[in-house]
């Protein structure tokens, strides 16, 4: 097992015991899963070969990525559907927020 999904599953743990609630939770999640998107994107686009390369050794490219890296078959496909639904839930509660502030 590699240091992506250690920290990964550190992180994730860490998040839901810390909030508690299942809005901050998917927050959290779903915030982490960017964070980590911009790091790739940062990677790829800095140029700077040393900080690329301790990103692409420590931190995962994304959540699906650590899935997909990990697991396969229906394991990987029940993962990538608590993901989505994750996301659709984070999406709510986005579209409901940004609805009430209207």
């Amino acid at each position: 097992m590699g240091f992506d999904v250690f920290l990964l599953v550190v992180l994730i743990v860490a998040g839901v015991c810390f909030f508690r609630k299942l809005d901050s939770s998917v927050y959290f999640v779903a915030s982490l899963d960017i964070f980590f998107r911009i790091l790739t994107f940062i990677r790829d686009h800095l140029g700077v070969e040393d900080f690329s390369r301790m990103i692409r050794e420590y931190f995962p490219e994304s959540i699906p990525g650590v899935i997909y890296k990990y697991t396969d078959g229906i394991l990987s496909t029940i993962l990538i559907w608590i993901y989505v639904l994750m996301f659709a839930v984070f999406l709510f509660y986005t579209v409901r927020i940004l609805w009430k502030k209207r």
